[in-house]
């Protein structure tokens, strides 16, 4: 027994011996109040996910490992990564695919959608038609990825101004970034409507593109395709703005979520300033309140770029408490 399990052991005894002393029962006492140091006091209805980038994979857990400790560590889906060399990559096909659905059932997890790094090397709106064609190319691969694996979400990154993180990338003045990303979501858009897979757009905002909830909308409305939405990424903007305010904006548009906890208190704004839930400076009550009265009931999944180097399992643990707290799971 824990020493926490002992304290409240020995108070929970302690005052039924005084009820007992007294006459009376403890089970007619007031129920206590929920206590918000512990959990939110709602319980919300949004499914817990996980990103694959929060595993030490491939260098230290294979796919199997990392979905399996997903779902013992209480998550009901994990999103998948698409890139060159490993598991989901150009190099499989549909006969991979189908075994990774079957493993994934066979675990008992959902793969709640398919993500990749791969629209930043291969922009779909960059100046070298080369880096487009070889783009579009992948799209479509990932595109025909998630229909195999039997998911309806694939995350699109549909353009950038500038990639701060490229110095060989040429910027792409914004209203030709804006043209050609049309085209190139217009072009996928027939074989996600075949395949039944859900295109959404990601709002990064450190590519100077679609910088506000206004220009995303006006961005994916014209489409007028259910296939066409937003995948609202709650950290990306936080440096200089607040998911509680995009969301009400979007709406219905969101079709699926990335939480990633960011500090506005540092001065360090690459991928370090994510951190770990709860350790950063949103308003989580506020933005879960936010994703409820739009009647999102998807999937929250958490996107974090470093695995710990030592007991990399407690970074998925701790994940999954927090997002019970966040939900009031925990009571």
């Amino acid at each position: 027994m824990s020493r926490r399990s002992t304290f409240k052991w020995a108070a929970t005894a302690a005052a039924g011996v005084a009820a007992t002393a007294t006459g009376t029962s403890t089970a007619t006492a007031a129920p206590s109040k929920a206590d918000e140091r512990r959990s939110s006091s709602k319980r919300y209805k949004m499914k817990k996910s996980i990103n694959q980038w929060a595993f030490p994979y491939p260098e230290r857990m294979n796919l199997r490992e990392c979905m399996q400790l997903a779902k013992d560590a209480g998550f009901d889906g994990i999103e998948l990564n698409y890139d060159l060399d490993n598991d989901l990559s150009p190099k499989s096909g549909a006969k991979e695919y189908h075994a990774i659905r079957k493993m994934a059932d066979e675990i008992g997890i959902a793969i709640s959608g398919l993500c990749s790094f791969l629209f930043w090397p291969y922009p779909l709106t960059s100046n070298d038609p080369k880096e487009r064609k070889r783009g579009m190319e992948l799209a479509g691969l990932m595109t025909k990825a998630a229909h195999d694996l039997g998911v309806e979400n694939l995350l699109v990154v549909p353009g950038a101004v500038h990639m701060p993180w490229r110095e060989d990338h040429d910027p792409t003045p914004n209203d030709i970034c804006d043209k050609r990303a049309r085209e190139a979501i217009g072009k996928l858009l027939p074989t996600a409507e075949k395949l039944k897979v859900k295109l959404n757009m990601e709002n990064i905002f450190f590519n100077g593109f679609l910088l506000s909830p206004e220009e995303m909308n006006n961005f994916v409305d014209p489409f007028g395709s259910e296939y066409v939405n937003v995948h609202f990424d709650t950290g990306n903007i936080m440096l200089f703005q607040f998911p509680e305010h995009w969301i009400p904006q979007l709406g219905k548009r969101i079709q699926n979520v990335h939480l990633k906890e960011f500090s506005k208190k540092g001065t360090d704004h690459s991928l370090e300033s994510f951190r770990p839930l709860l350790d950063g400076t949103t308003n989580w009550p506020a933005v879960i309140e936010a994703f409820e009265k739009t009647g999102y009931d998807g999937y929250l999944t958490f996107e974090y770029f470093h695995p710990y180097p030592h007991y990399p399992e407690a970074l998925i643990h701790q994940t999954a408490d927090s997002l019970d707290r966040m939900l009031g799971i925990h009571s």
